[in-house]
């Protein structure tokens, strides 16, 4: 007796391209991985950008890109507005980071990834390139355990609280740069320990999502604006609070934004605010780190280790791929 499953069409397609947009990041990371360690920074980023944008126009989708490597003018490729895919299929939102860390993989440092997400059109945040305030914790916390307005000592005392521990068994992520001063202090005010990282805030907040593996609570800081769309794609699918401010202190950044559709530029966004539709997130490590394996080159093979997950599902899959077939990473 044969057996027919009957699946929506949309959601056949979807189920595709969770392992097709695997296919994007394994190349991004891919040809930035043969510049690691070579100390150039715009080299391995133009290489990420090439072959993410070869993988990305080959799927079957009218995408378009609303996070990428900034306005038209300064990227010539994957610039936000540009339009990708065989223009057939889904109309869907693009939001790319072809390679977080740009430092680590020039200096071949731990914690590069190649990493995007894709959702239904019109659903991500079309946020300028600018900074943003940003906290997140992992999940199983009720709604608004933290607040971006709330002090960082505040904050901890309230996890820590919610979690049933003392404030010293906290662990905070921050991103280690001078403007994080009173963060550190205040974190450290209260007991907790603060675990400093130097770039690769996407992989960081991620890090919050699994603390009994990574052994962080809770991440807060300033980071990109992009960064921080990519980040709640992901909490999305994972589970997670996030919250986040543009930082629009310029009269020229506030007219970008109001351009981007704006309205409030001191508006709090929480996840569903920056991703308000079913949506896919992938990243593949490019350099070791805590959270992927990098790029392996073997004799006649390459392996890499990419996450992908689907926010309607909540599945998380970690796909570690041995790929033989080298010349479809364009070697030349």
């Amino acid at each position: 007796m044969s057996m027919t499953i009957s699946v929506p069409p949309q959601q056949l397609l979807e189920r595709i391209l969770t392992l097709e947009i695997v296919r994007v990041t394994e190349r991004a990371a891919v040809s930035a991985a043969r510049l690691r360690g070579h100390g150039n920074e715009k080299a391995a980023d133009q290489a990420a950008v090439d072959a993410m944008r070869r993988e990305l126009n080959k799927l079957p989708i009218e995408g378009t890109v609303v996070i990428g490597e900034g306005e038209r003018d300064e990227a010539p490729m994957l610039f936000i507005g540009e339009q990708v895919g065989i223009q057939a299929g889904p109309k869907v939102d693009i939001a790319v980071d072809p390679l977080e860390g740009t430092t680590l993989c020039a200096k071949n440092m731990p914690g590069a990834i190649a990493t995007m997400a894709m959702a239904e059109g019109g659903t991500l945040l079309n946020a300028p390139d600018v900074y943003m305030q940003k906290i997140a914790v992992g999940p199983g916390y009720k709604k608004g355990v933290v607040e971006l307005d709330a002090s960082p000592a505040d904050n901890i005392h309230r996890l820590a609280k919610a979690k049933g521990v003392e404030p010293s068994a906290i662990t905070a992520l921050v991103l280690d740069r001078p403007r994080h001063a009173d963060i550190i202090t205040g974190v450290r005010s209260t007991g907790a320990a603060v675990r400093l990282i130097t770039d690769g805030d996407v992989a960081g907040v991620i890090h919050c999502a699994d603390p009994d593996n990574t052994g962080v609570d809770i991440y807060m800081g300033i980071g990109g604006a992009p960064e921080g769309v990519l980040a709640a794609a992901a909490l999305r699918c994972i589970g997670g609070q996030m919250q986040c401010r543009l930082i629009l202190d310029t009269d020229e950044k506030r007219e970008r934004a109001a351009k981007m559709g704006v309205k409030d530029p001191r508006m709090v966004y929480g996840i569903d605010e920056m991703v308000k539709g079913d949506c896919l997130f992938a990243a593949t490590g490019v350099t070791d780190g805590s959270l992927l394996s990098g790029v392996k080159f073997k004799k006649d093979v390459i392996e890499t280790e990419t996450v992908v997950m689907r926010s309607v599902t909540g599945t998380v899959r970690l796909i570690r791929a041995e790929h033989r077939q080298l010349d479809k990473f364009h070697l030349d």
